[in-house]
């Protein structure tokens, strides 16, 4: 049988995965994927075949042709909004870093998000391009119009968000899983959005290269996100100290305090309930000595006489109780 002392050698803490590093093959994916990006922009900027694209597959109207699956997909598109999956994620992953002791998976999210919204909304605003619905001329790109839907926020967001999950997977196998699963998910959102008209075609493959730009780039944050760990763990610790009373200001109910060597001759008193016949003789207040009076020599408490007040109107009352006899 093992001891407390064993047992507490044995008990190690948990392990926290190695941060990715980055390597000269995700330099070159991310080298490849911005010129996929590029490539994207300058095709929808100078209308040529990704624009063509757009329109054979806007006037063709997938939701008239598959009319039964747009209430599921309405529900569906969802898993790509921005609100419902960083809060959906964020809440599993708190519940990883108080598992892991660690507050990185939170870092990590909050950094994945942060890169998305200031490119992707960047790019939106920047170019400026029209949805299909808001479309003006045939054929045309529809850009610097305005319009804030180029790329596709819903389908960067789901390549983000659900991409992070893999990103932080701590074995290979749940790293594969993860990206196969975040992989279906973002690809579903993009054609999704295309379904239902809100967004070109173009739009959705820009989403899917931004958003995996972000997660290509995490690497390139770790250490950031390792010294603000370090700052966040050690402000919380000064925060509660701060809150923690200092030793020896309060004792607990019935606890006394202790005293030093010096004081042990000193008569210590015994606390009894508040109540006065428990006091002992050492408690009771001591009161100075005063001389005693005789209960005759004591100032009345009441004046002599009669206590009814006089009237004017009211004459004494006698009664005749015989001759030379009143009361």
């Amino acid at each position: 049988m093992r001891t407390n002392d064993e047992l507490v050698q044995t008990e190690e803490p948990p392990t926290t995965p190695e941060r990715p590093r980055m390597t000269r093959t995700r330099v070159g994916l991310f080298a490849a994927t911005c010129v996929v990006y590029v490539a994207i922009v300058v095709g929808v900027w100078t209308t040529s075949w990704p624009v063509r694209f757009d329109w054979q597959v806007m006037l063709f109207r997938p939701y008239k042709h598959w009319p039964e699956i747009h209430t599921f997909l309405d529900y569906y598109v969802v898993l790509g909004q921005r609100g419902p999956t960083a809060l959906a994620v964020a809440a599993w992953l708190g519940w990883c870093s108080y598992k892991r002791r660690t507050l990185r998976p939170l870092l990590v999210l909050g950094t994945s998000l942060l890169l998305l919204n200031a490119t992707v909304g960047a790019a939106k605003l920047g170019m400026g391009r029209l949805g299909p619905h808001y479309a003006t001329l045939i054929g045309s790109n529809e850009m610097f119009a305005g319009g804030d839907i180029f790329p596709s926020g819903h389908t960067a967001n789901a390549v983000v968000t659900w991409g992070v999950l893999a990103y932080l997977a701590t074995t290979p196998r749940a790293r594969r899983i993860s990206s196969v699963i975040a992989a279906l998910l973002a690809l579903g959102v993009g054609m999704t959005t295309v379904y239902l008209g809100t967004h070109w075609m173009s739009d959705v493959t820009l989403g899917w290269t931004a958003g995996l730009l972000v997660l290509l780039a995490l690497p390139w944050f770790e250490p950031l996100m390792a010294r603000a760990e370090v700052w966040l763990l050690a402000a919380w610790a000064a925060l509660r100290a701060r809150r923690m009373p200092a030793a020896g200001t309060f004792s607990p109910v019935g606890v006394l305090p202790q005293r030093s060597p010096v004081h042990d001759e000193l008569p210590v008193r015994e606390v009894v309930g508040a109540g006065s016949r428990g006091r002992s003789a050492e408690s009771r207040p001591h009161l100075a000595a005063r001389p005693h009076t005789v209960r005759a020599e004591r100032t009345p408490v009441t004046p002599g006489g009669s206590r009814r007040p006089p009237h004017a109107d009211r004459a004494p009352r006698t009664a005749q109780l015989g001759p030379g006899r009143t009361v």
